[in-house]
């Protein structure tokens, strides 16, 4: 497994030292993917120091009063398997990536199948910035500031049938473009799913953007999900296919080892990943390491999804 224990990461990584090395080509970069999105029938844009910023965005309440980790520790730090094992392999390989043209099919148990271009689905609902906190399996943390819309929007405007229980999410798999795709590191392309009420909760987000700029590459460009009570590798990225199903949908991570990661894979300090420990998380910025919550510190708004469920059996 390419995955490492918390105790293995170094506290050099946390901001890792070549990110300010290569800082002058970092930004450089992100004038380059303002100038390949193109402007079109995107929400108004600015220029910023990163990319393409975007405007009127409303606050939504759902968000954690937390203050965000830093801008570049977010875009610098994280996994991407499509573009390496390690944690800065998505800001050193991602830039390859082509996020214009792109559109999202939409499918399986809906009276609407429909093929979405992602300026088109930019315009279904008014985008908002939502401050979520991320927890991913391996120990580490972070506080985003997502910008994007409810999937229940989607969910809504696809018209599902009476059959559909689960929705599958498909990333991007494109060997040309994501050079580990050769690797038989997953079965790709990867997969992930929800089950359907799980998906409709108004906390899952499809997120465009994060502090208030179009979404980098090397976080999920151009759309990504976002279920902040569940481990990071959840939140699919750079995602092709919305497909509705009536049986739970065979995941990447279950199919490479179903004894490590679950489907549901809720934040739960009492479940101990079989290789460390789940109890504690050490938020990218902190010295020291702090408690993990159930559900990530959303039990309030999610638990309820989950009555009468024996989450050590169902992790």
């Amino acid at each position: 497994m390419l995955i490492r224990r918390p105790s293995d990461i170094l506290p050099s990584e946390i901001t890792p030292p070549a990110l300010y090395a290569q800082r002058r080509e970092f930004i450089k970069s992100g004038a380059a993917l303002a100038g390949a999105l193109g402007f079109g029938s995107l929400p108004a844009f600015a220029e910023s120091a990163h990319g393409q910023k975007l405007d009127g965005l409303r606050k939504s309440a759902l968000s954690t009063d937390e203050k965000p980790t830093a801008y570049e520790s977010i875009t610098s730090y994280g996994n991407f398997y499509e573009f390496g094992p390690n944690k800065d392999s998505p800001l050193k390989n991602a830039q390859r990536l082509r996020t214009r043209p792109w559109t999202i099919q939409i499918d399986g148990e809906v009276k609407r199948p429909q093929t979405v271009a992602i300026d088109d689905l930019l315009k279904w609902a008014p985008l908002e910035e939502r401050i979520y906190r991320l927890r991913c399996v391996e120990g580490w943390s972070m506080v985003v500031p997502w910008v994007g819309f409810s999937l229940a929007e989607v969910i809504r405007r696809a018209e599902i049938t009476g059959n559909a229980k689960y929705v599958e999410f498909h990333s991007l798999a494109d060997p040309e473009q994501m050079p580990y795709v050769r690797t038989p590191v997953l079965d790709w392309p990867y997969v992930e799913g929800l089950r359907l009420d799980e998906a409709m909760h108004p906390l899952t987000l499809l997120a465009v953007g994060l502090y208030g700029e179009v979404l980098p590459k090397q976080n999920g460009a151009p759309v990504r999900l976002v279920v902040p009570w569940k481990y990071g590798f959840k939140s699919a990225k750079s995602i092709v296919r919305i497909r509705f199903v009536a049986q739970q949908p065979k995941t990447a991570w279950v199919k490479s080892n179903p004894e490590e990661y679950g489907f549901y894979s809720n934040v739960n300090p009492e479940v101990d990943h079989p290789r460390w420990s789940q109890a504690q998380e050490r938020r990218i910025g902190d010295f020291l390491k702090r408690k993990t919550q159930p559900f990530n510190g959303y039990a309030e708004q999610v638990a309820r999804l989950y009555t009468g469920m024996d989450l050590r059996r169902n992790y």
